[in-house]
């Protein structure tokens, strides 16, 4: 693994594989507000469905605690006080989210945003329809639950970014191969190398070519958001362990 770059040297916004989480908390207001704003987007989803699990939130009232709580969070620095050695950030985010809607519902307020917050682009029907293929699990704890969901986001935006850099890359086939093979089959059974490959006009050894590339490019994807969501290299290698099975070197 690279040396991380200083996330408040002049280059104004965190690179790929420094931690968002120590960013957000930097002393310059550019680079801060990037990094806060990347790493909401990274945990908005999670956010609005734990509200609307846990705390039987209506979709308007899911939606306006989201915006506030990144808001209210940004203002207040909320997440300057996350120290690694007392667990992970998904769970202080959490925690700190529980808080809040607390505080919210006993006043009966709502926070204005503003503040210099970025307002987040939410896609409320697309967790929407999440929320109704997966009905909730009396035995899943709402830790467990929130976990879930903000694992689902990160492998989603995963894939879009693999599919992305496909596309640019004038490759399409090989995501092809890819979303054939290990994301499609959820619900049927797994097509062969071989019908794959008569599929798309391609030879076997072209198909699993194409697999084995696209899993290395998504496993890329998965550690770098990873590292840029966590606070410390002990969070990450446990994060990567329990997600893919793997110790990042």
């Amino acid at each position: 693994m690279g040396a991380q770059a200083d996330p408040g040297g002049g280059r104004g916004f965190p690179p790929t594989r420094a931690s968002l989480v120590r960013a957000a908390a930097s002393g310059e207001a550019d680079v801060r507000r990037q990094a806060f704003g990347a790493l909401a987007e990274g945990y908005w989803s999670a956010v609005y469905k734990h509200l609307r699990r846990k705390w039987r939130a209506d979709r308007p009232e899911a939606e306006d605690l989201t915006q506030a709580f990144f808001a209210r969070a940004f203002e207040k620095r909320f997440f300057d006080r996350f120290d690694p050695a007392r667990g992970r950030f998904r769970t202080f985010l959490r925690s700190c989210l529980d808080g809040f809607v607390s505080n919210e519902r006993q006043s009966a307020t709502r926070l204005k945003r503003g503040g210099g917050a970025p307002v987040l682009s939410l896609d409320v029907e697309g967790a929407e329809r999440e929320l109704a293929r997966d009905p909730a699990n009396a035995l899943d704890g709402f830790e467990a639950w929130f976990h879930r969901e903000w694992v689902r986001a990160l492998f989603t935006r995963a894939v879009a970014a693999v599919e992305r850099r496909c596309r640019e890359r004038g490759r399409p086939e090989a995501f092809t191969v890819f979303r054939r093979y290990d994301l499609e089959p959820d619900e049927g059974e797994r097509p062969t190398y071989e019908a794959i490959a008569r599929e798309l006009g391609l030879p076997v050894t072209q198909v699993t070519n194409h697999l084995a590339a696209m899993r290395r490019e998504f496993r890329r994807e998965v550690l770098d958001a990873l590292q840029a969501m966590t606070a410390s290299e002990e969070e990450f290698r446990a994060e990567a362990r329990d997600l893919l099975g793997i110790a990042p070197r």
